[in-house]
């Protein structure tokens, strides 16, 4: 019987590492002899993608925080089910920027939109799947928009004030703090090469664990 991959989930606000430590997690798997797939969010298909570039791209228009609810939503329907699901039944590992945690910290505590509406959406998309382990990678919100900015155009979330990024990272580090078992936070102001280290080492202990089970 094929056994199950892993579906691991990279979070934090901008600025703060996470295409590195996802290229970094990649590398690790693949030295490890782990079949993996790497994906984003919103996105990892080309119908979700199509809904990215929705969400991000600047616009005069106002967007309602409902709209944005439900087109994150939507996109990760179609990622889940398409992608997600079919690579961990394989049994791949499934290496993802940002899920449902950043819905619940951008459009929850970035926006102001009730936790109950967002969980309600969770469940109706996603039944009972979450991710098996959420790294959380964590700096001050003025340390990662200045790495952000830096990196060329802003998009429209990325435009957002700092108080809305604040937010952002209270929220993540609140989901954390409630599930200490399958939340990892990592200091991302650290030197590059220590973060890296604690993300191979978490890596390298949950593939020993599936090994045991």
């Amino acid at each position: 019987m094929r056994v199950r991959g892993q579906f691991i989930t990279f979070e934090g606000t901008e600025g703060v590492g996470k295409s590195t430590q996802l290229t970094n997690a990649a590398d690790t798997l693949a030295g490890l002899g782990v079949d993996y797939i790497v994906t984003r969010e919103p996105g990892g298909t080309p119908m979700a993608e199509a809904v990215r570039e929705l969400l991000l791209a600047p616009r005069d228009e106002p967007v309602n925080e409902i709209t944005e609810l439900l087109l994150m939503f939507a996109a990760r329907a179609q990622h889940l089910h398409t992608r997600i699901l079919p690579a961990l039944e394989q049994g791949q590992w499934v290496l993802c920027d940002r899920f449902t945690d950043a819905t619940f910290a951008y459009q929850g505590g970035g926006r102001g939109v009730p936790e109950e509406r967002i969980a309600l959406l969770e469940t109706l998309v996603q039944g009972d799947i979450r991710p098996d382990h959420v790294i959380v990678l964590d700096a001050p919100v003025d340390t990662g928009m200045a790495r952000a900015r830096k990196r060329g155009d802003l998009d429209r979330f990325e435009q957002e004030d700092l108080e809305f990024f604040q937010r952002i990272r209270e929220t993540y580090l609140a989901r954390a703090m409630a599930q200490p078992s399958r939340y990892h936070v990592i200091d991302a102001a650290r030197p590059l090469a220590e973060v890296s280290g604690q993300v191979s080492g978490l890596l390298n202990h949950w593939l020993s664990r599936s090994q045991a089970d």
